[in-house]
């Protein structure tokens, strides 16, 4: 079964545009599990600029779902999990000053740094995903991290789609199986959407997770925050 986590950045960012509390980031994340979601996704930056790190805080006690926090492991993120100590961390390579993900980490290069980081979080008793791009390498060498999983970054394969799906889904499909055969849970993120998304699970149902802010978010600015969830958990058990 394909869980369906919520990443409510974007409702942060709305917050922050006019200051105060509304939308209440809080809230919105309780009504999402309220409305089918299997979890929630924070990305807290170092600048704030949309997750706070009291957001974090605060939204930890409360939820009821898995609680997914993604981010580069600086010192501050690898203090903030270890006290927030989450369902599962999602490590990615973004700098500082990065608009969003957009690659996966070289885990050839990085092993020995993703390793000794794994193994912090996994003293705490926190799942670990490591951010790949769609290939095979990349998923072996984040399985000898000691991660328990790899998210795939799905940007790819949603931008090829409309050209021509199989191809789209064709590394997408290779890199999962290479994941599965090694142990490692699968994770898909980044540019999911209702276009896309039914057809990545038809042809990969043994995805664990898949995380979606964006498009989700954007949808329910016409369908609503329950309906577009309801639609989204449709495409992941059609």
């Amino acid at each position: 079964m394909t869980k369906l986590s919520v990443n409510i950045n974007k409702i942060a960012t709305l917050r922050n545009a006019r200051g105060g509390d509304n939308p209440n980031v809080l809230q919105v994340a309780l009504d999402c599990e309220r409305f089918g979601a299997q979890g929630i996704t924070v990305h807290p930056r170092p600048d704030e600029r949309h997750i706070r790190r009291q957001d974090v805080f605060d939204l930890r006690p409360r939820l009821r779902t898995e609680f997914n926090i993604e981010g580069y492991p600086s010192p501050e993120f690898i203090s903030l999990v270890l006290q927030v100590t989450p369902t599962q961390v999602t490590l990615v390579p973004d700098s500082p000053d990065q608009l969003t993900s957009n690659h996966g980490w070289d885990t050839k290069k990085n092993q020995a740094f993703l390793s000794e980081v794994t193994d912090r979080f996994h003293e705490k008793g926190i799942r670990v995903s490591i951010f790949v791009d769609a290939d095979e390498e990349m998923v072996e060498y984040a399985a000898k991290t000691g991660a328990d999983r790899v998210e795939l970054y799905t940007e790819p394969y949603a931008t090829l789609y409309p050209k021509g799906k199989e191809e789209a889904i064709a590394p997408f499909v290779k890199a999962g199986e290479r994941a599965k055969k090694l142990g490692m849970g699968l994770n898909m993120g980044h540019d999911l959407s209702l276009e896309n998304l039914r057809y990545m699970h038809d042809c990969m149902p043994y995805v664990d997770e898949c995380s979606i802010g964006h498009a989700l978010i954007c949808d329910a600015l016409y369908l609503g925050l329950e309906e577009t969830i309801k639609r989204y958990r449709a495409c992941l058990y059609p």
